[in-house]
């Protein structure tokens, strides 16, 4: 019988193992003196910093805070606890102006006027899928905005109005990788990712964004297997409560409601089942689906792998040639 318990661990092992490999990667293969890891309050990162304070030790770990004016307050106040469970160094940097002077801001409005014409400073916005459950869904993402006095609107987004949105955002996780490459440049330390197995799978990364790094010490890891080592580690219960978010656009927003379009743990054992060959059959009944929407969630998982395929391609060539 097919069951959640596929996606036990035993966190003991899988963060020995993990350590192992950092301390190989980092000081071996890499040849740098410590990591740089971008801390964003969600237990992703969380996790990345105290493998890496555990393999490194802390006085080799610089953890990076970089808010901006759509960020949450509670990503720089979870953050800031990593920082001082771990007793490692830490630096703030304010994306804020960098963002503005790129014209993410800008560009960003431009995009949701479109829709919303009255859209101005004081609004809040979001974008999010339908539920994967639903059985008329069309696969077409919606823009939310509230006024300040409350007032909230919803739209389904052209495609123009999308790639716009989402090209203006995207200047957020570049920025921010561009900090933590400027300081693994000046200490000599290389930079970690911090992608799970489902988020590396599906291509719930920005390219050059934060799909970039030097070592991803979780990629293997499925989200519900993060939670258990989260929890093996001591990370701080308030950041393994919180449910995983974009902090990325102004209003509240999940992943789920972004780009999964299912809670993790239940994309986590679709995925899982989908890799493994177990019909949609099995899957139904541990998850409280019918059969008919597991199957939805096994073609959506096969979707998103050939739409976001690019993300994973290096610099395409015109022809091969022996490398270094």
């Amino acid at each position: 019988m097919f069951s959640r318990a596929v996606l036990s661990i035993d966190p003991e092992a899988v963060a020995r193992e993990a350590e192992q490999s950092i301390r190989a990667q980092v000081l071996g293969t890499l040849k740098r003196r410590g990591a740089v890891i971008g801390v964003s309050g969600g237990v992703d990162s969380a996790v990345v910093a105290f493998l890496c304070a555990r393999a490194l030790g802390p006085q080799k770990v610089l953890c990076l805070l970089m808010p901006e004016r759509d960020s949450s307050s509670d990503s720089l106040r979870l953050g800031r606890q990593v920082v001082e469970a771990l007793g490692v160094a830490s630096v703030v940097e304010d994306i804020g102006p960098t963002l503005t002077a790129a014209g993410c801001y800008t560009r960003q409005d431009e995009a949701i006027r479109r829709l919303f014409p009255d859209f101005a400073e004081g609004w809040r916005c979001k974008v999010s899928l339908p539920s994967l459950l639903e059985s008329e869904r069309l696969n077409v993402s919606r823009l939310t905005v509230e006024s300040p006095s409350g007032e909230v609107r919803s739209a389904r987004m052209p495609l123009d109005v999308y790639l716009q949105l989402i090209a203006a955002t995207n200047f957020k996780q570049r920025v921010r990788k561009m900090m933590e490459y400027y300081h693994a440049d000046r200490l000599h330390f290389a930079v970690s990712g911090t992608p799970n197995r489902l988020e590396y799978d599906q291509g719930f990364f920005v390219k050059q964004g934060d799909g970039a790094a030097d070592f991803k010490p979780i990629a293997h890891l499925y989200k519900t297997q993060v939670y258990a080592l989260a929890e093996y580690l001591g990370v701080p219960e308030e950041i393994r409560r919180r449910p995983p978010t974009t902090d990325t656009f102004s209003l509240p927003q999940t992943q789920e409601e972004f780009f999964f379009a299912l809670p993790y743990e239940s994309m986590d054992l679709c995925l899982y089942a989908h890799d493994h060959q177990v019909a949609p059959r099995e899957v139904a009944p541990t998850l409280g689906l019918t059969e008919a929407q597991t199957e939805r969630v096994f073609k959506d998982i096969e979707a998103k792998r050939r739409t976001t395929r690019y993300l994973h391609l290096p610099a395409l060539k015109v022809q091969s040639f022996q490398e270094v």
